[in-house]
């Protein structure tokens, strides 16, 4: 029972972990579709003051390429 309940707890941090790494891969993989590398198009959306955390952004990607490229667009004019 002791080793389950620290299992969970190292489980729940895991969850948190995993899940921006999967955010991450898809933002990366929808930039290189519209000709951007993920750390180039990060920095080009700070710098244009678009402040989108990275669930919404992979959300906008899957949902809505056409949007996701507007926003590709917004970060090379940024750069």
């Amino acid at each position: 029972v002791m080793k389950s309940g620290q299992y969970a707890y190292i489980g729940r941090k895991q969850k948190k972990r995993d899940f921006r790494r999967i955010w991450i891969t898809r933002i990366s993989a929808a930039a290189k579709m519209n000709g951007m590398n993920y750390s180039t198009f990060m920095n080009g959306l700070k710098k244009a003051g678009i402040d989108l955390n990275r669930k919404m952004l992979s959300e906008i990607a899957i949902s809505d390429p056409m949007g996701f490229a507007t926003l590709v667009e917004a970060a090379k004019a940024a750069l």
